[in-house]
């Protein structure tokens, strides 16, 4: 009733019996389930996925020598490369000394729920968790039928219950600013400020840049990279 729809075609969408809805009843189911902006552009990209999605983002893994150079000019922000599947492609030196406690650092969403440290290194584990989960909803859209991408949710399920748990709650939303705590073994408590941007030579790409608070955590994150980045 709230979008309009009969009782009958809202029951053969659910039950995929009509798989061409248009832009209009989309709009409305948007606005009757009260969706956010990232749920409802995710609405219409697995209603009405683009031809020749999967080719124009097959090759996210190639990184251009000036994206990587682009990168190390944050001589005092942890900056990385990621792609749909939250694979950490490229990382400056402050990067990597910040993430050089974990044993695997390939992908983020596999640090975040598979690493034994992850809880400890997140003080809002929970809240990371849930971002970098609803953040892959968003991204994987319509494609889902990625091979790479349902292994790693494979993987995912079978080795963490709390991935499978946040998983079933189908939550989407970008990443794309906010403050998080970290806890960080050899300096201790680090606060970031982290924002995210699109690479539009590459479709899918995105660098996730976080700063650290001016005061103690920008202190922090100065040792940390003497330590850990030959003192750049």
């Amino acid at each position: 009733m709230l979008a309009g729809l009969s009782t009958d075609y809202y029951a053969r969408l659910e039950q995929g019996r009509d798989n061409n809805p248009s832009a209009q009843v989309l709009a409305s189911l948007a606005q009757a389930f009260r969706l956010s902006p990232d749920a409802t552009e995710h609405l219409y990209t697995l209603a009405q996925p683009r031809a020749g999605f999967h080719a124009a983002t097959a090759p996210v893994d190639r990184l251009d020598l000036r994206v990587l150079r682009f990168l190390e000019r944050w001589d005092d922000a942890s900056a990385f490369v990621v792609n749909r599947r939250l694979d950490i492609l490229a990382k400056n030196r402050v990067a990597t000394g910040l993430l050089s406690e974990f044993e695997h650092t390939d992908n983020l969403i596999r640090l975040t729920f598979l690493s034994p440290i992850a809880r400890e290194f997140w003080l809002d584990w929970e809240q990371e968790a849930a971002a970098n989960v609803a953040h892959l909803r968003a991204v994987a859209g319509a494609d889902h039928d990625d091979p790479s991408l349902r292994k790693l949710v494979d993987e995912l399920s079978r080795g963490s219950e709390d991935f499978r748990r946040l998983w079933a709650r189908h939550d989407v939303r970008g990443r794309t600013r906010g403050l998080v705590r970290l806890h960080h073994g050899r300096v201790g408590e680090i606060t970031l400020w982290n924002e995210t941007f699109r690479i539009d030579s590459v479709p899918g790409l995105r660098v996730f840049v976080g700063e650290p608070e001016p005061g103690p955590s920008s202190d922090a994150m100065a040792r940390l990279c003497a330590l850990s980045c030959g003192g750049r």
